[in-house]
């Protein structure tokens, strides 16, 4: 079978809608007719990508790569066939939260200067690796191990962590904190694009309690709100401010790697220009650590 774009395009709508009614409802299609296409697309790979055990489908191991590709396909063919792009071909740039850093500003504004003719689109993306493996994004600013398959990463600069607390709290009469410090309060763990988990502790020295979120904005108020404080890194004070949040050093955890990361094989002929202007960005103000 020769996989077409309506192929993709039927996969990824029962993904999203993890039912097959639905799924063929929102395509205009019968149920037996999008049953008949999944079981093509099967076949065509020779494996399952669906598991119908249960009244809500859910996608395998397998599904789940597939669908990270069709999307990526499916954009690229958007990308390719948009009549904007005969003028101009923008380069997406994704990030999860706080892009890079302090360096944001300097970076937009030196491409503007060195590269008219393609616009640089900075895009916030709740997603681990910012849209990068779905093909929403050509590059990605990242934090932390990127463990993604097929990517290509470039390490940027470091940046150190910090607590953020209300502040109102009693951690915030402290000039520096410590994990130990942190044990006894809950912790707000972004666990969509966060670099923190339980693992920062040692396993017989962990906080009482986590708050678990999926954004960058859920994760400030619930902070803001005095339900938990969180970990973060010196890229966050500048980006997200707000009058009921302190920010204190930590001291004794390792610091966050940020890396530009970009998808193995073609991509968008500008991505070295981007590589090489970070780190000329970044190493005009003299280091390639931050802190705060």
């Amino acid at each position: 079978m020769t996989v077409e774009l309506r192929h993709l395009r039927a996969f990824l709508a029962i993904a999203e809608e993890g039912n097959v009614t639905r799924a063929a409802a929102r395509l205009h299609l019968s149920q037996p007719a999008l049953s008949r296409t999944l079981r093509q697309i099967e076949e065509h790979f020779g494996t399952r990508l669906v598991d119908r055990s249960t009244h809500h489908l859910r996608l395998t191991a397998e599904g789940r790569t597939f669908r990270d590709k069709a999307l990526a396909a499916l954009s690229a063919v958007e990308t390719a066939l948009d009549p904007r792009g005969l003028k101009s071909w923008p380069l997406r740039l994704g990030h999860p939260w706080a892009a890079l850093g302090d360096h944001t500003i300097p970076l937009l504004r030196r491409w503007d200067e060195t590269h008219p003719g393609t616009p640089l689109e900075l895009l916030r993306i709740d997603d681990r690796t910012a849209g990068l493996t779905q093909g929403k994004v050509d590059a990605a600013l990242l934090r932390g191990e990127v463990t993604a398959e097929g990517l290509r990463t470039e390490l940027l600069m470091s940046e150190e962590r910090v607590v953020v607390m209300p502040a109102d709290s009693p951690l915030a009469a402290l000039p520096r904190v410590t994990l130990a410090d942190l044990a006894a309060h809950p912790i707000a763990l972004n666990t969509v694009s966060g670099t923190t988990t339980m693992d920062l502790w040692p396993p017989t020295a962990r906080p009482v309690a986590a708050i678990e979120v999926t954004n960058t904005d859920e994760w400030l108020i619930a902070i803001a709100a005095g339900r938990a404080v969180g970990i973060s890194t010196s890229a966050t004070p500048s980006h997200h401010t707000h009058p009921s949040l302190v920010f204190r050093p930590l001291t004794d955890a390792p610091a966050i790697p940020v890396v530009l990361a970009w998808r193995e094989g073609l991509g968008h002929p500008a991505i070295p220009h981007l590589v090489a202007l970070a780190h000329q960005v970044i190493a005009s103000d003299g280091t390639g650590r931050t802190s705060w």
